[in-house]
């Protein structure tokens, strides 16, 4: 993740959006664009007369501006159509909530021929991009006019939006790239919600449910809102597929909120921002709830209130990345570049909710592309989170190292203190050999070369000691110039060896330091046993000391309280001290 910079992520975004852009764009170039008219349906109204003498139609306000009602949308004269005259036409136009729609097409003789559906049975003409595509009924005369009849048409955006006229074959062939499109997005979206939950009970960071969370949002949105589920289950109903998407598209609004809460270190949602993500949760939950309940009652006032909640949200996303920016976020660029997409476009869908720009396919289409891109990128981001949140771990068990190695060394000699080596030394099976050693007038030593020289013996004396123990043994000073060996009675250093070499080690001012030793043999389950051990270990180091220093000498051994056999047999030593220099008087030489 080291290498994976502001740079790259941005390099990637414009790659991914320089491929699929195109193809985006490609519902909004197929066919000749269809200008129209409203007028709503009164008494008495007949789709003959209306095409024949078409009066009362205005063509200059915004259809939204009439509010829910039953409405005839005329189109222009219909261009003429290059291409294959055997060719079948079609004529496409966004989805939007109505109860039941019919064409009525004029042809150039006369002749009238009608297309009728419901909302539950728009899927035939349903395509991707959530766009309706009617082949128009074959005729030996060319169409010259369309009729929309809606009936029960919620009217938020328009009743009858993006009207194209084109070859049904060009209109395929545009479902087919986007198509691509969708199952890229949605095949990302898939396999980083796995790839996060797989690793979710390994890493167990509270972000990855969360960013799972959103995921299956996205992609309920990108299922919704391009005509896909529409496809797959074509019972289901149109309007309701609308609200699965306005529940979708709020489901990922207020999941944001609470997975850049998680994205960010807590630093930047100190204070007044946390009190903003909830009062921004709550702004957003309110109108989509009741929105995905009560539809289509109060559904223009609804679609307000879901607007508002959008607007809040923007407000509160770019909140987060100036504070995340005056607060130095190690995250901001992953989260910034992830969701510039998705922002930038939230808040053309608010213009365009608010009638100040026109609606256009690509809005929605991008929509659902920023979002996989942001999917991608936000994947980036949670793994680059991950891996710093690892790192602090890692850094931090190291640090719990380091402090626990320092609670547990003697910081003069770097050997264990008394209380590491017990917790050590406690609880080792089979019989161990202690081995108690202590420097022979030391007192002298340190009267005669000072306090400075005397802790440098103390320092030689312990590495002597330290090269003298294999791998699987302890040493430790448990005492001024005391110190302590631990190791299996049959691998136990040789004490006549171990005093020698004391003995001829190079110490300050070219002087002879000896050691006293004493030994004892026993187990060492529990710290009963250590107390008995260690008091027989001691007095065998007094008698080596009563006896004439520089000399081992043993206790008895100690035999655990065990069936026979299950212990080694522990042979008592009977060793002659150093120098043949007369008997230790504790059971030793």
């Amino acid at each position: 993740m080291k290498g994976i910079g502001p740079i790259t992520i941005a390099a990637l975004v414009l790659a991914l959006l320089a491929a699929f852009w195109p193809l985006a764009e490609a519902r909004a170039q197929a066919g000749e664009a269809l200008a129209t008219c409203i007028r709503p349906i009164r008494s008495g109204d007949d789709a003959r007369a209306l095409l024949a003498r078409p009066q009362g139609f205005d063509c200059t306000s915004d259809q939204s501006s009439y509010g829910v009602g039953d409405y005839w949308v005329l189109s222009q004269p219909l261009p003429t159509i290059s291409g294959d005259p055997r060719d079948r036409l079609a004529v496409s136009f966004a989805s939007t909530w109505q109860d039941a729609t019919a064409l009525h097409i004029l042809y150039a003789d006369g002749r009238i021929r009608t297309v009728a559906f419901t909302s539950a049975t728009t899927a035939p003409y349903l395509l991707l991009g959530a766009m309706i595509a009617v082949p128009l009924p074959g005729e030996t005369a060319r169409p010259v006019r369309i009729l929309w009849e809606a009936h029960g048409a919620a009217n938020m955006r328009g009743v009858v939006r993006g009207a194209r006229i084109s070859h049904h074959a060009d209109m395929l062939a545009v479902e087919s790239s986007l198509g691509l499109i969708y199952g890229v997005i949605i095949g990302i979206v898939v396999g980083l919600a796995v790839y996060n939950l797989a690793l979710w009970p390994a890493l167990r960071q509270p972000l990855q449910p969360v960013y799972c969370l959103l995921l299956f949002f996205i992609t309920g949105y990108a299922l919704s809102s391009s005509g896909l589920i529409g496809q797959w289950l074509p019972w289901l109903d149109n309007n309701e597929r609308h609200r699965w998407n306005a529940i979708m598209l709020g489901g990922v609004a207020m999941t944001l909120v609470i997975f850049s809460r998680y994205f960010f270190e807590r630093k930047v949602f100190e204070g007044w921002l946390d009190r903003m993500a909830a009062i921004s949760f709550v702004v957003i939950a309110i109108p989509n709830i009741a929105f995905a309940l009560l539809a289509p009652r109060w559904i223009i006032a609804l679609d307000q209130a879901v607007l508002l909640g959008f607007m809040v949200l923007l407000i509160f996303l770019i909140a987060v990345l100036v504070r995340a920016w005056r607060r130095r976020s190690n995250f901001l660029w992953a989260f910034a570049i992830a969701w510039a997409a998705p922002i930038g476009l939230a808040m053309f869908r608010v213009l365009q909710a608010l009638h100040l720009i026109e609606w256009r396919p690509w809005i929605d289409q991008s929509t659902v592309l920023s979002m996989g891109v942001e999917a991608l990128i936000a994947s980036v981001g949670v793994a680059y989170r991950i891996y710093l949140l690892s790192r602090e771990r890692d850094l931090a068990r190291a640090d719990e190292r380091v402090a626990r190695r320092l609670a547990d060394t003697d910081p003069l000699t770097g050997l264990f203190n008394r209380r590491a080596f017990l917790e050590q030394a406690i609880g080792r099976s089979g019989p161990q050999t202690l081995m108690l050693a202590d420097i022979d007038h030391f007192k002298r030593i340190n009267d005669t070369l000072g306090h400075d020289d005397g802790d440098e013996v103390l320092r030689i004396f312990a590495r002597t000691l330290g090269a003298a123990v294999g791998p699987d043994m302890l040493v430790a000073r448990i005492g001024g110039e005391e110190f302590a060996l631990l190791a299996d009675a049959e691998r136990a250093p040789d004490p006549e060896t171990l005093l020698a070499r004391l003995r001829t080690t190079g110490y300050p001012s070219g002087l002879t330091v000896t050691a006293s030793l004493g030994l004892c043999t026993g187990p060492i389950a529990d710290e009963s046993d250590w107390r008995r051990l260690y008091r027989e270990a001691d007095e065998a180091l007094f008698a080596a000391k009563h006896a004439g220093r520089d000399r081992a000498c043993w206790g008895p051994p100690i035999v655990a309280a065990s069936p026979a056999g299950l212990l080694p047999a522990i042979h008592p030593h009977r060793k002659t001290t150093a120098r043949g220099e007369g008997l230790c008087v504790n059971g030793g030489s």
